[in-house]
């Protein structure tokens, strides 16, 4: 008999990781590995991806309400080039890849965590427990490194924009901007980079866990290719480009140099929406859509393959 006010778990009861994976049964991923395949991954994935993220980053601050600077993506590249060398597309790249590990690390620590107590008896995670899972681990990620990491970054790269730099390297970056606006500083916009980083990985592993489950059918150990690993992250990352482009667009220019012209998260969209209308949400979303895939598949395809090394290697049945 369920009594009143009892709460049920959406999660079934988690079961011991060393009886885990019984004959004919998927194996569990130990959170261990899960945490340093996911910095490994991350940590590669951003030296590659870099410039697009800077290129999205560059457009999205350069706001209609003043004489537009770049004039599209070939231009904001040629004009950078130019004005800095080549270099000055990675510029703000020590601050994302200090954030980039342990940002993978969180995500994928705590998806396999959560999902270890969310599959059923046969080690299968449906989308729904999926999509949840995701959710967990985007929330966990955006509160413990993104919002503090995406706020240096966007803070390092709008002061090239200004006729005198003030941030000579990361530390000093990060030093100023303490000491100048205190630890607030380095939290702008943690609402929308809330939102904007659980919706993202609800979004991705619920496709990715849609297309595993489809792929392998009735097999949950069946091996998945490396490349069809690669094209399913790649779906994923477009799914949630689409679906959370605005609040990207919303957190940007939270955490800029011009973020105390908004009282909050909803006053910033709100004014948004009524200097630069509906299409201002999307600034960026070329540039975003082409690092993202590139990002969820590469991520994922490290990820998978360094779980793989590591089963060999670290044994934890």
């Amino acid at each position: 008999m369920q009594h009143k006010g009892t709460f049920i778990s959406p999660f079934p009861r988690p079961r011991c990781l060393a009886a885990a994976a019984p004959a004919g049964k998927a194996k569990l991923t130990h959170p261990g590995k899960a945490i340093l395949a996911g910095g490994l991954a991350g940590g590669i994935e951003i030296c590659i991806t870099f410039p697009t993220e800077y290129v999205k980053t560059q457009l999205q601050l350069d706001e209609k309400a003043n004489p537009p600077k770049y004039r599209g993506i070939g231009d904001c590249v040629k004009q950078t080039v130019q004005s800095h060398g080549v270099r000055g597309l990675y510029r703000g790249l020590s601050s994302l890849l200090y954030g980039s590990i342990p940002k993978s690390a969180v995500r994928f620590g705590v998806f396999e965590f959560l999902s270890n107590r969310a599959k059923d008896e046969s080690g299968r995670l449906d989308s729904t427990r999926g999509l949840l899972c995701g959710l967990g681990a985007g929330v966990m990620e955006a509160v413990l490194v993104v919002c503090p990491m995406e706020t240096v970054k966007v803070k390092f790269i709008h002061d090239q924009t200004s006729a005198n730099p003030k941030y000579k390297g990361f530390f000093h970056g990060v030093r100023e901007i303490i000491r100048a606006q205190g630890l607030r500083g380095t939290y702008q916009g943690l609402t929308a980079t809330v939102l904007k980083q659980g919706s993202n990985q609800a979004i991705r592993f619920y496709v990715m866990t849609s297309l595993k489950n489809w792929y392998k059918g009735d097999n949950p150990d069946k091996a998945i290719n490396p490349l069809v690993t690669g094209a399913f992250g790649a779906i994923a990352g477009a799914a949630s480009v689409f679906g959370n482009t605005p609040l990207d667009v919303i957190k940007t220019r939270m955490q800029g140099l011009e973020a105390h012209k908004y009282k909050s998260t909803l006053d910033c969209a709100v004014k948004i929406l009524r200097y630069e209308g509906l299409a201002a949400f999307y600034k960026g979303t070329v540039p975003r859509l082409g690092r993202v895939c590139l990002d969820v598949a590469i991520v994922f395809i490290i990820y998978e393959e360094v779980v793989k090394v590591l089963n060999v290697v670290w044994k934890t049945d």
